[in-house]
């Protein structure tokens, strides 16, 4: 169950189906009863629940109970990944983090925006891709459709709008490459 990468022409209208808002409402609610309030040592517990809901999970990545994933069927988890406290996953499209790559606090993964171009706003989605052994500072924040290069840094507080080179440290807002590590 994946969202249309356009929505319907008519502004305000849903892009998900009835069996899709279904699916995500029950999805807000096995969250939030399940997993929400569970202790760090209960990761595996939480990855069993998104496993159940469709998100492609590798080995053991950890997720902290308070991390916020729109989507779960459109998530991809790698071996030794980490999302961390309160972090938001707005998966309306696929989401792929890579192993040992870290999404530091508060950060904000966000695959949808809409065509300003258009009078009714439509939704456009895009996938995003962080590559594995990569580190996301808290409270960044990565527009739809970028991709984030292997062994990558994107300083806290930056606003990616564009892909990111492997071996490479980003920030600020546009985050600007500092340097090649």
């Amino acid at each position: 169950m994946q969202a249309p990468h356009l929505t319907k022409p008519t502004r305000g209208s849903s892009p998900w189906t009835t069996q899709q808002r279904l699916g995500l409402l029950a999805w807000e609610f096995t969250w939030s009863l399940f997993c929400v309030w569970t202790p760090k040592p209960l990761n595996r517990w939480r990855l069993l629940i998104l496993r159940l809901y469709g998100a492609k999970i590798e080995a053991t990545p950890f997720v902290h109970q308070r991390a916020r994933i729109q989507v779960p069927w459109n998530l991809t988890l790698g071996s030794g990944s980490s999302l961390g406290d309160r972090t938001t996953i707005y998966s309306l499209d696929e989401v792929i983090i890579g192993r040992r790559a870290v999404v530091g606090q508060e950060s904000y993964l966000c695959t949808g925006t809409h065509d300003l171009s258009t009078v009714d706003l439509q939704l456009v989605t895009a996938p995003i891709v962080v590559g594995y052994d990569t580190f996301i500072g808290a409270r960044a924040f990565v527009m739809p459709g970028v991709s984030i290069g292997f062994r990558a840094v994107v300083g806290a507080c930056s606003v990616v709008t564009r892909d990111v080179l492997p071996d490479t440290i980003v920030a600020g807002n546009p985050a600007r490459p500092l340097h090649k590590i």
